[in-house]
């Protein structure tokens, strides 16, 4: 899907290196969360999706949008726009993909976000999105203890 000079299409094993630093310039990378070109492509194989947004004029990867599948409903991970190019509108229309491909799904979509990521919950909740607000999240990220 192309807007204007953005466009949205699905992950190519080659934007790679484009989708790391679109993570690192959101804070949104970094080794300790695990994901790298295999867990990408073993979630793809798992019936995830993953979106990029490309900004047409530079060939630069701007936008990231990961949703896993776990059998019974969809997790999005590292949705975020570089921040160059943020307040835009290009969250909205990234988000609006994303919400398409979940509907064609007919899955359930669940993530998670800071507390204090005011934009980011304020997106969400005009997406729909609504809070659980009875839930805690814990994880292991290393079993090397």
């Amino acid at each position: 899907m192309k807007t204007d000079r953005f466009l949205i299409r699905a992950y190519e094993p080659d934007d790679y290196k484009g989708v790391i630093h679109v993570w690192e310039v959101t804070g949104m990378g970094g080794s300790v969360r695990g994901d790298n070109d295999a867990v990408i492509k073993e979630s793809l194989d798992m019936g995830g999706e993953f979106l990029v947004m490309i900004d047409t004029t530079t060939n630069n990867l701007v936008g990231t949008s990961w949703m896993t599948f776990d059998g019974r409903r969809l997790y999005l991970h590292h949705f975020g726009i570089n921040p160059d190019f943020q307040n835009q509108g290009l969250g909205q229309k990234l988000a609006s993909a994303t919400m398409n491909l979940a509907k064609q799904k007919n899955r359930q979509i669940k993530l998670e976000v800071h507390r204090n990521n005011d934009a980011a919950i304020a997106l969400y909740k005009k997406l729909g999105f609504k809070y659980l607000g009875d839930y805690d999240v814990y994880i292991i990220r290393d079993f090397a203890f």
